[in-house]
Formats: structure tokens, sequence, C-alpha cells
């Protein structure tokens, strides 16, 4: 099975702060000031959420590449 990376989407929302959504991992998404911060706070969640599966032993996603940002 090829191993692709985590998908981040991201979208502004109405009142002007960005959120960032980790596709593969349901219920991790962040929000931020700016685009970037959004996409920062879901990655270190994704990190968090990813060892936490480790440490119990629970199944993650076969990556390649940890992360890849969408629009």
């Amino acid at each position: 099975m090829p191993q692709t990376p985590l998908t981040i989407e991201v979208e502004q929302e109405d009142d002007g702060r960005w959120l960032a959504e980790v596709l593969e991992l349901p219920g991790v998404l962040a929000y931020g000031q700016t685009r970037q911060e959004a996409i920062e706070r879901a990655q270190s969640l994704s990190l968090r959420v990813l060892a936490d599966r480790l440490d119990h032993g629970e199944s993650v996603p076969q990556m390649g590449n940890v992360f890849a940002v969408s629009p």
C-alpha cells in the first residue's frame, strides 16, 4: 500500500479565524489567527494523537511524508 502524508485541509471562517483539519485523524482540528498558526497547531495535535495511539497499541495511518497542506 502506498504511504501518503496526512492531509491538512485549511479554510478561513467568517469571523476571520483559520481552521485546519487533519482528514485522516477524525476530530483533529485547530484554529489559529493566521493560516500558518492553524496549520502548526493541527500538526502539533496530530503528532500528540499519533503518539498516544502508539502508546496504547492502536493503529496509525501508514505515512511516507507526514503532512501535505491543501488550500
